[in-house]
């Protein structure tokens, strides 16, 4: 039985990744213990955490004891069943303090050995429990049934039960399940080499400002110069960072394609057609769905190419460039927010949604589910956990002080009080909810801000300026976010092909997507030739 995917809706935002009030990015220790999450909550130090990781491997040995036998009995099926789902619980709960823990300086090897520690785990438990969906469909449907009657609590596990069903045709044998389940031990390293290399390894491009100050940008400082009024400072960052991921795009690029070669290596072996189908086909999504998505889209770029021309317009540039859309219509807005303002502006913007959704977000800021600001080796960009079912989510920012980071928090925390109400009102086998319809609740929270800000607008400039956010946070969700989709399924259908994917392959491929998607051959938007190097800083493609 194959693991499920670990239940962390992350959002790692190309429109936000780390600038605040510091100067440069502190070192963890330098920041207020109230802006950084309590992970004592769910583990009063590592030590406790261990000896819970240990317990679990422990556990899962248990898995075992019914092998063979989950047709004898509805006894045998229901507790062969309860101890997997068991140990899936706290799986997820220790891989996810590990992760996180490790999100907190990327630089830190020990805390790398504890995901790494958490993936052994995974593979074991996978390993473990591979026989489970091949004897349960070789039991006959009326047997099933049966075991209902014989054993009423079994019920719970109905739609568990019905879903294995459903990929009958997709399920091997015990033994080749069991060979797949092990493969995880080196299909699993893309991303965890990705996360080291871009936040704590990769040296910063250096760049000379227009008023002759140099800058190594780091993340923090590239987010905040491609928002400035000075055209020419924009410009230049952007040239600088992604010609800097230009320098190593053949090394991201073997191990993006490492990445895409293991999820046809699963969807080849399951008997799929595509990786695209292997992949939807877990929240049953037909493949037409992402295909009607992606060419809805491409017919309808002339609504995105009119949103671009009045952008032209309202900067007042003879010819947009691709540096320009990440700075505001308004120059002379500059909505500024602390954390604690933040904070009080949504418990206002949250009310339409009920005293209980605004009491626990509330309650998640006094009792530190958030973590706020950057650090040296921390993370970039933005995510909520829902992983720690008995606990409460958590959330990772980078928070900058500006309309964006609150716009993100009103995000995440959509995502949060999504895991938190369905951890609430489901049973753990059941609270987690497809990727496909995790984003409503985080936009709809974006939307409300939006409405409130307008609403509460004290001049036309500053609702220009959150109208023009607007329209930039639907050009981001709708346009760019399918532009990735459509890149995601053009380097799976290469290799599925099988052709040769490399880093330069990979910077074309984005390229010719993006100057489709920004009108460049129409005079639209300037994509410059260095933009083609954009997806290599784009981490949830790995």
């Amino acid at each position: 039985m194959k693991v499920l995917t670990k239940t962390i809706i992350a959002l790692f935002l190309i429109s936000f990744l780390s600038t605040n009030l510091f100067a440069q990015n502190a070192e963890r220790d330098a920041i207020d213990a109230k802006y950084k999450w309590d992970n004592t909550v769910v583990f009063a130090d590592v030590n406790a955490w261990i000896a819970a990781k240990d317990e679990l491997a422990k556990k899962i040995e248990l898995i075992d004891d019914n092998k063979g036998k989950l047709a004898e009995s509805a006894d045998n099926l229901y507790n062969t069943l309860t101890i997997y789902i068991d140990c899936l619980k706290d799986y997820y709960l220790t891989y996810d303090y590990a992760f996180r823990v490790a999100d907190e300086d990327l630089r830190i090897s020990t805390n790398q050995e504890y995901v790494q520690q958490m993936d052994n785990i995974g593979t074991k438990f996978s390993e473990a429990s591979s026989y489970v969906s091949p004897e349960i469909l070789k039991i006959d449907p009326a047997t099933i049934e049966k075991f209902y009657q014989d054993k009423p609590e079994l019920k719970e596990y109905a739609f568990f039960i019905e879903d294995i069903q459903r990929l009958r045709d997709h399920t091997l044998t015990q033994e080749q399940e069991q060979i797949l389940a092990s493969a995880g031990m080196v299909t699993g390293n893309p991303s965890n080499v990705y996360n080291i290399f871009d936040n704590a390894e990769k040296p910063q491009p250096k760049v000379t400002l227009a008023d002759g100050t140099e800058l190594e940008l780091s993340s923090s400082d590239f987010v905040r110069y491609r928002t400035s009024p000075d055209r020419d400072n924009r410009a230049k960052v952007f040239e600088a960072v992604f010609n800097n991921y230009g320098k190593f795009q053949n090394t991201i690029g073997a191990n993006l394609a490492g990445k895409v070669s293991a999820d046809w290596f699963y969807a080849k072996n399951r008997k799929y057609n595509s990786a695209l189908e292997w992949s939807l086909s877990r929240a049953n999504i037909p493949t037409s769905v992402y295909e009607t998505l992606i060419s809805q889209i491409n017919e309808n770029l002339p609504t995105l190419h009119r949103f671009l021309k009045l952008k032209q317009r309202m900067l007042g540039v003879d010819q947009l460039h691709y540096y320009d859309l990440y700075t505001s219509i308004v120059k002379a807005v500059d909505m500024q927010f602390t954390v604690d303002e933040g904070q009080n502006i949504l418990l206002e913007v949250f009310k339409p949604l009920g005293e209980e959704y605004v009491s626990t977000v509330k309650k998640s800021f006094d009792e530190r589910w958030i973590d706020y600001y950057p650090s040296t080796g921390k993370r970039s960009g933005a995510y909520s956990s829902g992983a720690a079912y008995d606990y409460h989510p958590y959330i990772l920012m980078n928070w900058n002080d500006d309309y964006n980071a609150l716009s993100t928090l009103a995000h995440e925390l959509g995502h949060t009080m999504h895991s938190y109400f369905s951890n609430k009102t489901q049973p753990f086998i059941y609270s987690d909810y497809a990727t496909f319809v995790a984003e409503i609740a985080s936009t709809m929270n974006e939307n409300l801000l939006n409405d409130y800000m307008v609403a509460n607008a004290k001049s036309d400039d500053e609702k220009l300026f959150l109208l023009g956010s607007y329209l930039e946070l639907m050009r981001t969700t709708i346009f760019r976010q399918t532009s990735f989709a459509e890149f995601e399924w053009e380097i799976h259908k290469r290799i599925e092909a099988g052709e040769p994917l490399t880093g330069e392959k990979m910077s074309e491929i984005y390229f010719d997507i993006v100057k489709r998607y920004y009108g460049n051959d129409e005079g639209v938007c300037v994509v410059d030739d260095y933009i083609k190097y954009e997806w290599a800083y784009i981490p949830h493609f790995i």
